[in-house]
């Protein structure tokens, strides 16, 4: 079975996608075409949302998923008269807010993803510089600031969990690739020795690992099955060595990998 799903939004369209996204996975025998709308803020933009929407109702034979977080009265009007199954995500939620809080919603658009809080927005973007900063092991003189120091082999996830982290949570985070070099003696580099309560360490499945590095540079010794196998070994026996905390990341998202490392450390996130 093959659906269109819409995304639609006055915004970004972040909050409609992470809530529609969530809600699809549940239906694994269901391939969905899924197309994001953002910035549908006015009598035209909402029209020509309307538009594209029974235009795959038509093609598809059968009526498309709306995961829709428009706040204006006025558009979500018309884009009830769309050829599809429309799931207002604000109008679930705000009416009973209202009610139970006796207060009525401003209703004002962007107010989700804006930046109402300068302190906040401050303290992300520092820890993206952080992160950024010390990617990949090319400096270790900060790593006195780290709140977590990432290490795995190469191609383990170790660069986009580092910047998820200081995006959504506002910590400081620092990765390092262990080499083929380290594993000789299973010692850890002398930069990570000091800060050995801050490592955290990513594994991953051997196949993973090949099939990814594969992508990269096929047919090499690097992505070689035989490479792979020793490296993840000597890896998982440096960690036993060192007794640091690790967790196979290969079937993982971004998302579940940082929440599960904050929850194995007990790190408090700076940003809720």
């Amino acid at each position: 079975m093959k659906r269109t799903a819409f995304f639609l939004s006055d915004g970004t369209g972040i909050t409609a996608e992470t809530l529609g996204h969530s809600m699809l996975s549940q239906f694994s025998g269901v391939v969905f075409e899924q197309i994001t709308l953002p910035f549908v803020n006015s009598h035209e933009t909402t029209a020509e949302a309307v538009a594209r929407i029974n235009e795959a109702a038509e093609r598809d034979g059968a009526r498309p998923i709306v995961f829709s977080t428009l706040v204006n009265e006025e558009h979500r009007e018309i884009l009830s008269r769309c050829r599809a199954l429309i799931l207002d995500m604000f109008a679930v939620f705000l009416g009973p807010l209202e009610e139970e809080l006796g207060v009525r919603s401003s209703h004002k658009v962007g107010q989700s993803h804006s930046i109402r809080d300068h302190e906040a927005y401050r303290i992300r973007m520092e820890a993206v510089h952080f992160a950024l900063d010390n990617d990949d092991g090319a400096r270790t003189r900060h790593y006195d600031m780290a709140d977590i120091i990432l290490i795995g082999v190469s191609r383990s996830g170790k660069t986009p969990t580092s910047l998820y982290l200081a995006l959504q949570f506002g910590l400081y985070a620092a990765n390092y690739p262990l080499t083929e070099d380290d594993f000789d003696d299973l010692r850890l580099p002398k930069a990570l020795l000091p800060h050995k309560d801050k490592l955290f360490g990513l594994t991953i499945d051997t196949e993973r690992l090949a099939a990814i590095r594969s992508e990269r540079k096929a047919g090499s010794r690097y992505a070689s099955q035989r490479q792979c196998d020793m490296e993840t070994r000597a890896l998982e026996a440096l960690f036993n060595r060192y007794n640091i905390p690790s967790i196979n990341a290969t079937e993982l998202s971004i998302e579940e990998i940082s929440t599960r490392i904050l929850a194995k450390t007990g790190l408090q996130r700076r940003l809720q």
